[in-house]
């Protein structure tokens, strides 16, 4: 006789059609945070020069302006795991937003640069928090089935920021005439660039109010009936709620909140597997990504490119960026995480070298530097060709791996730990990078061809595939 019983979802937890629009809604509120992550990193590139000449400083300092924020993305990163542990996912995300908020005001009303830089970094640490919550709640929340797709909108969230932050930067120019100082309704161009992210940071915290808390949170504070509710609107009524409790319960039964001494293991120090992580977050900043976010309109005109072309290139590279995304969300869950990986870190490191080989026949003093057309445009297509490259892989492959490869009983604090390794990074090559283009240019891009280069063996023998396999799997 025929087995006519509605069969019930498998291992892999799919989520059915009609429930799918509601977890694409809450994977989209939590990934609110990376939109304000790569919104800040970018829209400062807009106000470079103006907050140069408001203040009076040099590159130096300027620099250390710029990375303020990632000092603050080290100590939110640092803190976020523990906290989220504490009080819960969600609520963690609420605190951030209002970091975001408080600091999009306060940057853009600032007394002196001393306060700019205090609001930054506040901001900053709003963005640390939501940049180790966001994968790890979208991950807990996701069907198995669907959860690379929906932990790669971190990084959709993060692009879509960037190219938003530069048309709202081109269009404050547009009305203050083309210049970062000039003034719009009483205040400076810089000033409204800095303070319209106050919009997108209260949206945040709106959604946030809208979305549930993890399942996985919510079964280790002994919250079960609340945890089976979640698991039925995300799974929808065709799942087994109980079925999954239990395994989630079995995960975490010989859990408790950790500290950062359940890290510790191993030869080294750290557990294998959290070496593993910080290596990931480390080589994905190390290849020089955010040297073309936050300094790409003076990059090129240090090459020689006027002003107004610089800034249309900055923009071509957010679209390019949102292209590759697009394809990595496509791909992430067909292809697999590591072999995207790989296929990134070869493409950065060939665009890199050519990027590399393009600016050692920059010529010229000061405000005359030249670059001959055939590595003028080489560089132009090696560059764009990098970012691509990056998008498509490594800047969705790493919050995707770091949401699903660490243990229940370790992931918060781990993602915690790993995602302060990416703004360490991050902060180091921020400032690293006048100096490194001061004494060469094309050296900078050779060390980061470099680091490109050696991700490749870092992944085919450390970095284990996570496609198609329950959170609950990685504990062993």
């Amino acid at each position: 006789m025929a087995n006519t019983t509605k069969t019930k979802p498998t291992s892999d937890h799919g989520a059915p059609t009609d429930n799918l629009r509601h977890v694409i809604f809450i994977a989209a509120a939590a990934a609110m945070g990376g939109f304000l992550f790569g919104y800040d990193s970018a829209v400062i590139n807009g106000a470079v020069e103006a907050l140069r000449d408001r203040f009076a400083i040099g590159s130096g300092t300027l620099a250390q302006v710029v990375a303020s924020a990632l000092i603050g993305g080290v100590i939110g990163a640092a803190a976020a795991g523990r906290l989220a542990d504490h009080i819960g996912r969600v609520p963690t995300m609420r605190i951030a937003a209002a970091l975001f908020t408080a600091s999009a005001v306060g940057s853009a009303l600032p007394f002196g640069l001393w306060d700019l830089v205090a609001w930054r970094v506040i901001g900053g640490v709003g963005i640390g928090m939501a940049s180790v919550i966001g994968p790890a709640y979208i991950a807990e929340i996701s069907p198995s089935a669907h959860r690379g797709r929906l932990a790669s909108f971190q990084q959709a969230g993060i692009v879509i920021g960037i190219a938003v932050s530069q048309l709202i930067n081109w269009g404050v120019l547009s009305a203050a005439n083309g210049e970062q100082r000039g003034e719009i309704a009483g205040y400076e161009a810089w000033q409204w660039m800095l303070g319209i992210m106050a919009v997108p940071s209260a949206l945040y915290g709106i959604l946030t109010i809208m979305i549930p808390e993890s399942p996985h949170y919510l079964i280790s504070a002994g919250r079960r009936d609340n945890a089976k509710q979640v698991l039925l609107r995300v799974e929808g009524p065709t799942a087994d709620p109980d079925a999954r409790i239990a395994e989630i319960e079995q995960s975490v039964s010989s859990e408790r909140k950790p500290v950062f001494k359940d890290l510790l293991g191993g030869r080294f120090g750290l557990l294998p597997i959290v070496w593993i992580g910080i290596g990931l977050a480390a080589f994905q900043q190390l290849c020089g990504i955010n040297v073309i976010m936050y300094y790409a309109s003076s990059l090129w005109q240090s090459v020689g490119i006027d002003p107004s072309s610089s800034f249309f290139y900055s923009f071509t590279t957010s679209i390019i960026n949102l292209i590759g995304t697009a394809i990595a969300m496509a791909a992430v869950d067909r292809i697999g995480r590591k072999p995207l990986a790989l296929i990134g870190s070869v493409g950065m490191a060939v665009s890199l070298g050519l990027v590399a080989w393009a600016f050692s026949y920059r010529s010229g003093p000061g405000g005359k530097v030249t670059i001959p057309d055939a590595q003028g445009t080489t560089a132009l297509i090696a560059a764009h060709s990098f970012v691509l490259f990056f998008a498509l892989s490594w800047g969705v492959v790493l919050w995707v791996l770091l949401g699903e490869m660490f243990p229940g009983r370790i992931r918060a604090a781990a993602l915690g730990l790993a995602a302060t390794a990416v703004w360490a990074s991050n902060w180091l090559i921020t400032v690293s990078f006048p100096s490194l283009a001061d004494w060469s240019l094309s050296g900078a891009y050779v060390i980061y061809a470099v680091c490109a280069a050696l991700s490749i063996p870092f992944l085919l023998m450390w970095v284990r595939e996570t496609k198609g396999r329950s959170l609950e799997a990685m504990n062993s």
